[in-house]
C-alpha cells in the first residue's frame, strides 16, 4: 500500500480473494484505530457483506499482542537476513517479503506441526526451489549478440516474486531488479 486512501480498495480486493481462492466468508474484522479503517465506504462495505467490523483499545497492547509478536518475529528474521546478505537497507521489503514467504512454509505449534501454506492450500510446500538470500547469482544471459559475449551475468537473490514461479534478482552491473527461473546460485558467496 502506497498511500492510506487505498484502504477500501485493498480491503475489497481481499474480501473477494478469500472468498475465490479459500471458498470462505470472513465474518469479523479488527482493525486498529487508523482512522483510514473507520471511513464511511469501507464501513457501508462490511455493513453489506454483514461483517462485524472492532477495533482494538488505544492504549493496552494486550489486544494486539498476536500481531506485535508475529510484527517483532518478522522483523528479528529480516534482521539475520540483513546481517547475513550484507545488503544496503534499501532492500528492507525483500527482506521482509522473503521472511514472510520462509515463515509460511515453517511448521508451527500453533498448527499442530503444520505450515501455514499447508493449511491454506491443503497441500506440504515444496521447498526445493528455496534459496539462500542474498548469495550471488548468475543469470544465463538471453541476449547474446555476438560469440564472446558473456554468457552470464552476476546478480543478487532478492527472493520469490508474488505470482510467478521464479527469482528475484538484483543485477549487478545495470542495478536493475528482474525476475528469472534460469539462474545458477552460488549460496556461500555474498557480494
Amino acid at each position: 500500500m502506497q498511500h492510506k486512501s487505498e484502504v477500501n480498495t485493498i480491503i475489497t480486493y481481499f474480501f473477494k480473494l478469500v472468498e475465490k481462492q479459500f471458498h470462505t466468508q470472513i465474518q469479523k474484522i479488527q482493525f486498529d484505530n487508523g482512522r483510514e479503517f473507520f471511513n464511511s465506504q469501507t464501513r457501508e462495505f462490511l455493513k453489506n457483506l454483514g461483517v462485524l467490523q472492532q477495533s482494538s483499545c488505544i492504549y493496552p497492547p494486550q489486544q494486539n499482542g498476536v500481531v506485535e509478536r508475529k510484527h517483532r518475529h518478522l522483523l528479528n528474521v529480516a534482521h539475520a537476513l540483513h546481517f547475513q546478505s550484507n545488503l544496503p537497507l534499501n532492500f528492507w521489503g525483500d527482506f521482509v517479503l522473503t521472511v514472510a514467504y520462509l515463515i509460511n512454509r515453517l511448521p508451527t505449534n500453533v498448527l499442530k506441526c503444520h505450515t501455514p501454506h499447508e493449511i491454506l492450500f491443503n497441500k506440504k510446500p515444496k521447498l526445493s526451489h528455496l534459496r539462500v538470500f542474498g548469495c550471488l547469482v548468475y543469470d544465463h544471459n538471453t541476449h547474446i549478440t555476438h560469440k564472446f559475449d558473456e554468457r552470464a551475468s552476476p546478480g543478487v537473490f532478492l527472493g520469490y516474486p508474488h505470482g510467478k514461479k521464479g527469482y528475484k534478482i538484483f543485477d549487478l552491473s545495470s542495478k536493475k531488479i528482474y525476475v528469472t527461473r534460469d539462474a545458477n546460485f552460488h549460496e556461500t558467496i555474498f557480494p
